[in-house]
């Protein structure tokens, strides 16, 4: 098949967000009879699946902070939920476990949780947090524990084969999906609010009229080809502006897999557990030597998960020590040894597990570094920007949060065709300059 020298809507990247908007924005052209999925073109440099969304751990969650990333993980969670089995989604539920400190924090999100009718259950105090979590783990061991919230809904889901069911879904409506060809430039910004005519690939120029990227990790080098601002001026909260903030940053989101029976991780009664989150100020203790790893706050993230065929996890993410700018890249590719997982990593993140439950004890040795985690790079406040530039291109940007929320190409969709959408607001490229920022949380995780 000839590669294509016009299509009307041309999105960049072939991961969670771009099929999904592909999706939708098939459906909702159809439904307001503006065209069909044969209006879309896919494009992506490797394969469907192959960046970020494709060793990401797959968990969704909606513990957030932050208003407005809880709105828009609810929506998501929803969507989840439409095909769940199609998606290889498992709605085991979440837990976030906590120390002191982050009390107040977590209390905040279980009431609003509540009030926008996000099934959730919240334990405080250490003695009943233990109690509780003893009546599903009878070897959890985890001290200094003054907080559970246990959300109901949620869990995760296996990376690669949501991607690929999301591929298909787009197809079905007559979507073209063409892998293998690297976006080089874009060209017809010939002014400040001129439009994108056509993009440059290695397989040619493609015209369009409008066109979504979805770069995840690469958006530093797309956002440079959109002639935009490497530095961003920030308004604080009290009003004054914080100038020259470059407008990206990269971190390290270390994970790895214990290769264990994963039936080695299940509840008292059988069952599969929740997707376990646990925050600590207590001091981290070697499983393998008695010596102490951390004495501030950590935490870390853990599953049974088949897909990984084993336990699987995270752990607090640390930022890469250069700027955005001064990092050439392929986030993901071989050529970047700054960026192969610590060897710290193990260590620490088997011996939490350990500090959590007795059977995690002297199991470090089946530790077995997966390709799950990565790089990301993240916006100045971390959060996704969500929106508009050059008048016809939008720019999903979000690297992180961005397999959870696969109800953001459903949105984006509506957007496209004239329909702006609530749920998207908070994530404009204006807050900055506004000063609308979304409140931070005393998390160790720079997006909680």
């Amino acid at each position: 098949m000839s590669f294509p020298e016009y299509s009307k809507y041309i999105i960049v990247g072939a991961g969670i967000h771009g099929l999904s908007t592909a999706y939708y924005l098939a459906q909702t052209l159809k439904e307001k009879r503006l065209g069909t999925g044969a209006d879309i073109v896919v494009l992506d440099k490797s394969g469907i699946a192959s960046g970020a969304s494709g060793i990401a751990c797959g968990v969704v969650r909606n513990n957030y902070y932050q208003p407005a990333m809880r709105e828009l993980m609810a929506h998501s969670v929803e969507v989840w939920e439409e095909d769940a089995k199609a998606y290889s989604y498992h709605p085991v539920g979440y837990m976030q476990i906590s120390p002191e400190i982050m009390h107040a924090d977590v209390r905040t999100i279980y009431e609003q949780q509540r009030a926008i009718g996000y099934e959730s259950e919240f334990i405080e105090g250490e003695k009943d947090c233990n109690t509780y979590m003893k009546s599903i783990f009878s070897d959890w061991q985890a001290k200094g524990i003054t907080s559970v919230l246990h959300e109901r809904k949620g869990g995760y889901a296996n990376n690669t084969k949501a991607v690929y069911a999301l591929a298909e879904k787009a197809e079905s409506e007559g979507v073209r999906i063409i892998t293998g060809v690297e976006v080089l430039g874009f060209q017809g910004m010939n002014g400040s609010g001129s439009e994108i005519q056509s993009v440059e690939t290695s397989s040619g120029t493609l015209r369009g009229d409008y066109f979504v990227l979805c770069p995840g990790p690469w958006v530093r080098d797309f956002w440079s080809m959109l002639e935009l601002p490497e530095t961003v001026s920030i308004r604080g909260s009290d009003g004054k502006f914080h100038h020259d903030i470059p407008m990206w940053k990269f971190w390290q989101l270390e994970e790895g897999v214990l290769k264990v029976d994963p039936k080695l991780f299940t509840t008292d009664d059988g069952k599969m557990p929740p997707v376990m989150h646990v925050d600590s100020d207590a001091p981290l203790i070697s499983d393998v030597d008695g010596s102490v790893i951390k004495e501030e706050l950590w935490g870390i993230y853990y599953k049974p998960d088949f897909h990984f065929s084993g336990v699987q996890g995270g752990a607090m993410p640390y930022e890469v020590k250069k700027s955005a700018n001064e990092v050439d890249i392929d986030p993901y590719g071989p050529s970047s040894p700054e960026f192969i997982s610590s060897p710290e990593f193990a260590h620490m993140w088997c011996s939490a597990l350990a500090h959590c439950h007795k059977r995690f004890e002297g199991k470090i040795e089946y530790y077995d570094k997966e390709p799950s985690g990565g790089v990301g790079c993240f916006t100045p406040d971390s959060f996704p920007v969500f929106d508009t530039f050059r008048g016809n291109c939008y720019v999903i940007a979000d690297s992180n949060h961005g397999y959870k929320m696969i109800g953001v190409g459903k949105l984006v969709a509506q957007e496209i065709v004239g329909d702006p959408q609530t749920l998207l607001k908070p994530f404009r490229f204006s807050r900055y300059e506004e000063g609308d920022l979304h409140p931070l949380s005393n998390s160790p995780y720079p997006w909680s």
